[in-house]
């Protein structure tokens, strides 16, 4: 099982094959590794067989290339997120305990969900503040959680949005707050969260 733990540089070395010629090399590179390295080690500590660990990996690895490319060129490729879409719904027939149809519901309500406030956001400002790939990802994790989990995700991706906005200020000056930032970072590391811990759970 330890096997799996140099594989997690290949995702490192496909999210740097969506460079273009303008873009500078990506700084930071060994952070992404030990990123890379935590996400196989938490899927090895927490998924109970061999199997279900792959399975995790067949979820955690898109998400780190997702993850770079986005913090590094704002997109999110569909030649990564409607794969995973599909490697969703394929994963939750196969898992004895999950309900397929609460999953393709996951999927479309994920996608719609966020292409209905990229649209609504577009045309209240007049520019784009939410992109298709954000709501492409979203779908992946309807796909691969089920609807149910798609509150937890959110709620996890805007808390960990605010925390990078915050910190960015904090280090960089208060300007930064109105730049932009990769939503689909926090998403990918809220997808992961809730697929091995499950839901957030609020206290009544």
């Amino acid at each position: 099982m330890l096997s799996a733990l140099p594989l997690s540089l290949v995702a490192q070395r496909v999210a740097c094959a969506f460079e273009t010629a303008h873009q500078p090399h990506m700084p930071h590179r060994m952070i992404w590794i030990i990123v890379g390295a935590g996400m196989t080690a938490s899927a090895l500590s927490v998924m109970p067989s061999e199997p279900l660990m792959w399975v995790s990996l067949m979820l955690g690895w898109p998400l780190i290339i997702l993850a770079i490319v986005d913090i590094k060129l704002f997109r999110l490729p569909d030649i990564i997120t409607l794969p995973l879409v599909a490697i969703g719904l394929v994963v939750s027939w196969w898992l004895p305990a999950q309900n397929l149809k609460d999953h393709i519901i996951g999927a479309v309500l994920g996608y719609g969900v966020l292409a209905f406030v990229a649209f609504a956001y577009r045309r209240w400002r007049g520019h784009e503040g939410l992109g298709l790939g954000d709501a492409k990802l979203v779908a992946g994790a309807g796909a691969w959680l089920g609807w149910g989990a798609l509150p937890s995700v959110l709620l996890m991706a805007c808390a960990a949005a605010f925390v990078c906005v915050g910190l960015r200020a904090a280090f960089k000056g208060r300007a930064t707050v109105s730049e932009r930032i990769a939503f689909g970072a926090p998403l990918a590391f809220a997808i992961w969260w809730v697929w091995l811990l499950g839901p957030v759970v609020l206290p009544i």
